[in-house]
């Protein structure tokens, strides 16, 4: 049995390090995988929340030289009281930028948490996951792609932090809600994205704290998260590569498709009575 759950964690680190970093929602698949399998000695809220701290690292290790150089400027800036400085504006945007994401779970957190509750229903991931498609296809259809990194202001972090408050409900994915707030405000693919994973940081970092201390410390076996935050680790650098790679020449049209045959799918099931709402 032990040796079945250590497999069911390095599985659900592979889940957790793909999905969080591609536009499709790491808490869906995570949810999904964990109910058609029936994993209950790894499902726990606690358990998927803690072995996101391996996404963390992965992202801050990929960005270590971007983070170093908007902290250093950044810091330049305040000495220089150099405001319009780039490295300030996308820190300020960062720093604004969180906050939506982190004041909605501090008052959604009840409702959130409760597993009976409608809002974490694989009914609201399905729609939520075909919805947030719909809107992904139509920032890709419009959306100007011409905006570079350097271009990036403090209002852009708190529209696309914005974006990222949607995150909160189940089945939007957080990179996904970002990206699609990007490209509707002009940015590149690339740009979208790798702005995207640095907005990210704070917010997974503190809900990753913040689930360990709270409600996994001494509930957990470490021993299987830690296997699960290896998982996540590998995979989840891995998935930032590819993205970076993918999205310097391509477009995000088979996120798009993905996503609503995973919530076409979804509904499928739960019409066919195959999956439980």
């Amino acid at each position: 049995m032990a040796a079945e759950n250590y497999f069911q964690a390095v599985v659900l680190g592979l889940v957790q390090g793909i999905t969080e970093f591609l536009p499709i929602s790491s808490t869906a698949h995570l949810q999904v995988f964990t109910k058609v399998l029936g994993w209950e000695a790894v499902s726990s809220k606690p358990f998927l929340a803690t072995i996101q701290f391996g996404s963390v690292v992965a992202v801050v290790i990929y960005f270590w030289k971007d983070i170093l150089q908007i902290l250093s400027g950044g810091l330049q800036a305040i000495q220089q009281k150099d405001w319009r400085r780039e490295e300030w504006q996308i820190l300020i945007g960062i720093t604004l930028g969180t906050l939506p994401i982190l004041i909605g779970g501090f008052l959604l957190k009840k409702v959130l948490n409760q597993d009976d509750s409608q809002i974490n229903s694989l009914t609201t991931i399905a729609c939520t996951s075909i919805a947030m498609a719909i809107l992904l296809g139509i920032a890709e259809k419009i959306g100007t792609n011409k905006r570079g990194f350097e271009s990036l202001r403090g209002l852009d972090g708190i529209l696309m932090g914005l974006g990222q408050a949607i995150a909160l409900v189940p089945g939007a994915s957080r990179s996904g809600s970002t990206l699609t707030a990007g490209l509707f405000l002009g940015l590149e693919r690339r740009t979208a994205a790798r702005f995207s994973f640095l907005l990210g940081i704070p917010a997974l970092t503190i809900a990753t704290l913040y689930e360990f201390f709270k409600e996994a410390l001494g509930k957990i076996d470490f021993s299987l998260v830690a296997v699960g935050t290896i998982s996540a680790f590998v995979f989840s650098y891995v998935s930032i590569a590819w993205l970076m790679g993918y999205l310097q020449k391509s477009s995000t049209w088979v996120f798009v498709w993905y996503r609503l045959l995973f919530g076409g799918a979804i509904l499928g099931s739960i019409a066919a009575g195959l999956l439980k709402v």
